[in-house]
């Protein structure tokens, strides 16, 4: 059976027609399909959007405040090295680095969340219009742009991996040598605690300073149920400015030693020094509480305002990456990690043109710097300062920053 083919004639003027028509056709399709340099710069708003550059539609305050203070010129993605500090970084991303808590992805499949490595990929990106910073450390995180209907979205994948880094290699909050020393060895002691505590009355070769080595002789109440005591002295009285409520006494630590025998007095050994020790210098029991070395600077819960009230190791003033004491701790909710923004008092000055009556007024105060809680007793607190745009005094006003 063959099969039957239509011969179907058409006129040349139709055929040149839908010739015409074909080419005008290919001609669009070819300009719509041509790679758009700037499709990418402003890209359209979708659920889950996390392109850099969007703007958020809507926002509380508090996400208002955190859209602000992402830095227009923030890197798009940053390698960690050694030596970086997560101040620092933050520092690198926002303006206010206090936002980083809230900044900073979570990735819960990711073993110890909060630590950054030397070596991790940080970048920026948006979700659901709020700024985000991913990790991505040998593929546990991913950002692929996949298309639907609406458009490009992009992707963050997150897969996990087997961590085999241990927390010493993750990069520290603040300088951590700025800090180490008072960490663990000077404490915040009472009066009472002063002077009930046992103290060295002499050494086996009379000599006035002692060090490493030396067996001495203490007097005082020595609980025989334990043998290792910190050797401390004395140092300054920390008092409230205002109420002059005195705070406490610094305890400034001199070294460790061992009580070999007791009586009246005690015999014992100094295991190690790391100044020198004198005659009258306090044993206090060895304090084995663990102390928080790990930091997310954050504001405090409460408003806070308080003055500093001593400077460790300085005379005059102190800038950053120097340790100052202030009369807030504890009790008033201060924690470690806690922000205060440090602040100069403004001037008194008269003013001589209110009409010929001379005036005297107090200057708006200045900010001066910013100071992290690393430490906080019951009424006092030790802080790092972070920033300074000029010298920090002792009396200078620390309050939650704005």
């Amino acid at each position: 059976m063959k099969r039957s083919v239509a011969s179907v004639c058409v006129h040349p003027a139709i055929t040149s027609i839908v010739t015409l028509l074909m080419v005008a056709g290919l001609s669009a399709c070819s300009s719509s399909t041509k790679p758009d340099e700037t499709a990418y710069a402003e890209p359209e708003q979708h659920s889950g959007s996390i392109f850099a550059d969007e703007e958020p539609q809507q926002q509380t305050s508090r996400e208002q405040a955190l859209a602000a203070s992402v830095k227009v010129t923030h890197p798009r993605q940053y390698t960690v090295k050694p030596g970086d500090t997560l101040w620092d970084i933050a520092s690198l991303f926002l303006k206010d680095p206090w936002f980083w808590p809230e900044i900073w992805y979570q990735n819960p499949q990711v073993e110890n969340p909060h630590l950054i490595y030397p070596g991790d990929q940080l970048s920026l990106i948006y979700v659901d219009g709020q700024p985000r910073i991913v990790v991505s450390r040998g593929g546990e995180a991913t950002i692929n742009v996949v298309s639907d209907a609406a458009g490009p979205v992009p992707v963050v994948k997150l897969s996990p991996t087997i961590r085999t880094k241990s927390i010493e290699e993750s990069i520290d909050t603040i300088p951590g040598d700025a800090i180490r020393q008072f960490l663990s060895k000077p404490r915040v002691i009472t009066k009472e605690e002063v002077e009930s505590a046992p103290y060295i009355l002499g050494s086996d070769d009379a000599h006035l300073i002692l060090g490493e080595g030396n067996q001495i002789y203490v007097r005082g109440e020595i609980d025989k149920e334990r043998v290792r005591y910190t050797v401390v002295r004395r140092g300054a009285k920390l008092s409230d400015p205002d109420t002059k409520e005195i705070l406490g006494y610094e305890a400034i630590y001199a070294g460790e030693a061992l009580i070999t025998s007791y009586g009246d007095p005690a015999t014992g050994e100094l295991t190690a020094t790391e100044r020198e020790v004198l005659y009258g210098d306090r044993l206090l029991p060895t304090d084995k509480s663990k102390i928080e070395n790990l930091f997310f600077p954050r504001l405090p819960d409460r408003d806070v305002q308080g003055k500093i009230i001593h400077l460790p190791d300085a005379l005059f003033g102190v800038a950053k990456l120097q340790v100052a004491v202030i009369n807030k701790g504890s009790r008033d909710g201060i924690e470690s990690g806690n922000l205060l923004a440090v602040y100069s008092k403004g001037q008194s000055v008269y003013d001589h043109y209110n009409r010929g009556k001379k005036v005297e007024l107090d200057l708006p105060d200045v900010r001066s710097g910013m100071l992290m809680i690393f430490r906080a007793f019951d009424q006092v607190s030790y802080g790092l300062v972070l920033e300074s745009t000029r010298v920090i005094h002792k009396h200078d006003i620390v309050r939650t920053p704005k």
